[in-house]
């Protein structure tokens, strides 16, 4: 495959490159179909996606877990005619392409016929891309995602003194990105960013224990609700 960047596919890159790097996943999904219509699918349609996120959990107070999070990922689904296939895979090495669509070929060669299956007409594809305002990158620290947590947790704690013990709080923050295409020359691509801060605690009285929480997300870092307020709200839930 002379057009493809065989450096992007190696083991070793990064995350970050990729996900730097639309065109990659571009090039993962365009070998996907061609090897499709190689193999005899009368339709086919692949989507490939890269993410990454970090997120940190305390409880009363302590460091708990710090989770990184680096995925990737390509489903692809073929039809021969009312047959379909579906196979995915996390390697993004041309070998693995093809074999992952040989894995669907021969999937949709022994599944029953349904008139139902297939891609949706050409003429009803989108054609325009409004900007849905998704991507919203932060780059925060293990440090700043600590003290978020432990602010949101001895917030609950400090609510009401029936409330004694926790079950952790937690700031997380993740991006990624998508590229979808199929056999009838659609191409789309999206990426998109989620943040989150979330608290449970635990509250005891009259021999009595309930547990409650609250949560914020946003796409935007500074649209979620003040740590402690996240805090606050799960003590008085």
């Amino acid at each position: 495959h002379p057009f493809v960047n065989q450096d992007i596919y190696k083991g070793n890159t990064s995350v970050e490159t990729i996900d730097d790097e639309l065109g990659s996943l571009h090039n993962v999904v365009e070998i996907a179909i061609k090897e499709a219509r190689e193999s005899g699918a009368s339709e086919s349609e692949a989507a490939a996606s890269v993410s990454q996120g970090l997120s940190v959990t305390v409880r009363k107070g302590n460091i708990e877990t710090v989770e990184h999070t680096r995925d990737r990922g390509l489903a692809v689904t073929v039809y021969f005619g009312d047959r379909v296939g579906n196979a995915a895979t996390s390697d993004y090495s041309v070998a693995s392409v093809r074999q992952t669509v040989e894995a669907a070929c021969s999937i949709a060669r022994f599944t029953e016929e349904d008139p139902c299956h297939g891609l949706a007409d050409p003429d009803r594809l989108a054609t325009e891309f409004p900007d849905l305002d998704l991507y919203h990158p932060q780059e925060l620290s293990i440090d700043e995602m600590v003290e978020l947590s432990q602010r949101c947790e001895h917030a609950a704690l400090a609510f009401d003194p029936r409330i004694e013990n926790s079950e952790g709080a937690a700031t997380d923050s993740h991006k990624g990105s998508e590229v979808y295409g199929n056999s009838h020359g659609f191409r789309g691509e999206s990426k998109k960013t989620r943040h989150g801060i979330s608290c449970s605690v635990i509250g005891k009285a009259n021999g009595n224990m309930q547990r409650d929480y609250w949560y914020t997300v946003a796409r935007r870092f500074k649209d979620l609700q003040e740590a402690s307020e996240v805090g606050k709200t799960a003590g008085a839930r």
